[in-house]
């Protein structure tokens, strides 16, 4: 599976916050199915959807 990020949150957010969870909800409410995972490497919560692959087929 690949996956479009579409937008970056650092982990250490204040507590009681949820910024990519909010974001990723917004995303959903406008007919995009986004996802939050967590990138340990960065340290970071990405708000991903799944990239559409492109065979070149016409």
């Amino acid at each position: 599976m690949s996956a479009k990020v579409l937008e970056r949150f650092p982990a250490g957010a204040p507590r009681g916050s949820w910024p990519a969870e909010e974001y990723a909800a917004a995303r959903r409410a406008e007919g995009e199915p986004a996802t939050v995972v967590m990138d340990l490497k960065s340290d970071a919560f990405l708000v991903v959807i799944e990239a559409q692959e492109e065979d070149g087929r016409a």
